[in-house]
């Protein structure tokens, strides 16, 4: 049996991305650990693209970039840091900061680590958790130290910012910084499309958190310097992409592709799509064509019962 998807894609990396989640359904693990899905081969047709008229959010802009870009850090325990992240951001040109359960007073120390940077400090979201932080924003990465093959994918700073700096031209990112002594924990990794990771000595790997925040600050400042200006369509932001996720856990299970009783091979499939998805964003057009996939394979597997 063949099937075909007949589709229209406004963003030439979404191609790319969508050939990856057939490869994953299809072929990413051996026959013999899931059961076979019910076609043998499949062919993609990549319609006309909608005119831009047509299509919804790809607006393009490049002006006040920096104004997308949120810092946000999670759960730090010195005010001084605090302050002094404050200031490594407005050297780099940057204004939002974010904290997520920060020091009950952030007090006279972090204003004297602000130094000139009073008016960022004082207009710091204060956040809850890291789920209502990110809420409104398209992308999200991490910056971390520690890899690990169950904490996603690492690129080296400089190319994440290129990235960021892409995204961010016409979309809200947030960059999570962990705890000071912790790091980010895994399920807060797995929020992340992708890690960046600042090289450093082996002697001395971890980086104080001031200083990480004001290299990442750098490299993106610089970004903006080397890259050309592109345009760059806006995208969901990452309340939205959690329905879309609970759809595709839900088709998959219906297609047979995940096992009720595996849950760790759930668990695991579930990560790869948040973290590609994560990685390339959907427009408002993109997010709703995947879920009228989800929609024809909720239809089909239903007639079948």
């Amino acid at each position: 049996m063949e099937v075909c998807f007949r589709i229209s894609i406004n963003d030439k990396r979404h191609i790319t991305f969508l050939l990856q989640a057939v490869s994953l359904i299809s072929f990413s693990l051996p026959p013999t650990s899931y059961p076979l899905l019910p076609f043998q081969r499949c062919r993609i047709e990549i319609l006309p693209q909608p005119s831009m008229s047509a299509s919804i959010g790809t607006e393009f802009t490049m002006n006040n970039w920096k104004d997308n870009v949120y810092f946000v850090l999670v759960e730090p325990r010195e005010p001084g840091n605090v302050g002094a992240a404050a200031r490594a951001i407005k050297n780099m040109g940057f204004r939002n900061i974010s904290l997520v359960k920060p020091p009950s007073l952030v007090n006279s120390e972090a204003r004297w680590f602000a130094r000139n940077a009073h008016d960022v400090l004082d207009s710091a979201g204060i956040f809850a958790t890291i789920g209502d932080a990110i809420s409104d924003k398209t992308v999200v990465v991490g910056a971390s130290r520690r890899t690990g093959r169950k904490r996603g994918i690492f690129i080296h700073a400089e190319l994440g910012a290129g990235r960021l700096f892409e995204i961010a031209s016409a979309n809200k990112v947030a960059i999570l910084f962990g705890r000071e002594d912790k790091g980010l924990y895994n399920d807060e990794i797995a929020e992340c499309g992708f890690l960046m990771t600042i090289p450093s000595s082996k002697d001395q790997p971890s980086l104080n958190l001031a200083h990480a925040v004001l290299i990442i600050a750098y490299e993106l400042s610089k970004a903006e310097h080397r890259a050309e200006a592109v345009a760059f369509p806006r995208l969901v932001n990452h309340k939205e992409l959690a329905p879309l996720f609970e759809r595709a856990e839900e088709a998959l299970t219906q297609l047979g592709y995940i096992r009720q009783s595996d849950k760790d091979l759930r668990k695991k499939i579930m990560q790869n799509l948040k973290h590609f998805m994560g990685r390339a964003g959907l427009t408002d057009w993109e997010l709703k064509m995947f879920h009228g996939i989800c929609s024809r394979i909720e239809k089909k597997a239903g007639s079948k019962e």
